[in-house]
């Protein structure tokens, strides 16, 4: 696990292998697919992905493994050991997606209204997993990193010189077998890649935080994502409440990640 620390700490991410059995895979995948062909919102398709927020509440197949002590280790070493799920997401890069912009994710994306104003600390406070239901490559569209710009106090969604839009001389696919799970902190840089295969890549983004993140913002009708809104002009993510039925069908070990989303 110290390799996997230090990596975090100076990469900004790492790969898990074998998080999900081989033998699980197909139906999984399936399973998920089916799940954003009927939830995917149209605007993610017209850019050539199959994006569902809040998507533990369509499809449970990923549960088991979300408390993986493999993958819950390493994020326990940088965000402390009361963690919880922030919020979920299917992520599938279409056969022909076109390339993305580079951003960090939430809270460091400075065009969401819910965002830590730059300059940064150089302190890890959320981290993205993007479970790989299909391998990543460079051909299928494998997410693309710039390792190390996690340590920078600004990204390029916050007009700090980089052209959003432009490779960048040290990007790289991240790459891994199915099963495998990408692990990042939320202020590495990153964008789509594009997908010049012709089949699906298929993920699901899950984002883990510490207990003390206010994570009011996503939640639709909240006052905080309200006011945030209203005095940025910007938008957030969404991330709906869980129904109790689909709470209680959750792993043990699972249940305490997704507590606080809990449905009233």
């Amino acid at each position: 696990m110290s390799d996997h620390i230090d990596r975090l700490r100076t990469e900004g991410y790492i790969v898990i292998p074998d998080i999900i059995p081989k033998d699980e895979m197909p139906r999984i995948r399936a399973s998920v697919q089916a799940s954003t062909n009927a939830n995917a919102t149209p605007d993610a398709l017209n850019k050539g992905i199959g994006h569902v927020g809040g998507f533990m509440r369509f499809d449970q197949s990923m549960a088991p493994y979300l408390a993986d002590p493999r993958l819950i280790g390493p994020i326990q070493e940088l965000l402390g050991p009361q963690i919880k799920v922030s919020f979920t997401t299917a992520t599938i890069n279409l056969a022909g997606n076109p390339r993305g912009t580079w951003h960090a994710d939430w809270p460091f994306n400075q065009e969401r209204a819910g965002h830590v104003a730059a300059p940064y600390p150089d302190l890890p406070v959320h981290v993205t997993t993007l479970w790989m239901l299909s391998a990543f490559s460079a051909e299928n569209g494998g997410t693309l990193i710039v390792p190390g710009s996690h340590r920078q106090q600004n990204n390029p969604t916050g007009n700090n010189g980089v052209n959003p839009a432009a490779p960048h001389p040290d990007e790289v696919n991240a790459s891994g077998d199915e099963g495998s799970v990408l692990v990042m902190d939320s202020r590495l840089w990153h964008s789509t890649a594009p997908n010049r295969t012709d089949q699906s890549r298929v993920s699901v983004v899950v984002r883990y935080a510490p207990w003390w993140l206010n994570t009011q913002v996503l939640m639709p009708n909240s006052e905080e994502r309200r006011m945030l809104m209203e005095q940025t002009g910007l938008d957030d993510n969404l991330q709906p409440s869980v129904p109790r039925d689909v709470y209680d069908s959750l792993p043990n070990d699972v249940r305490p990640l997704f507590s606080h989303l809990l449905e009233d």
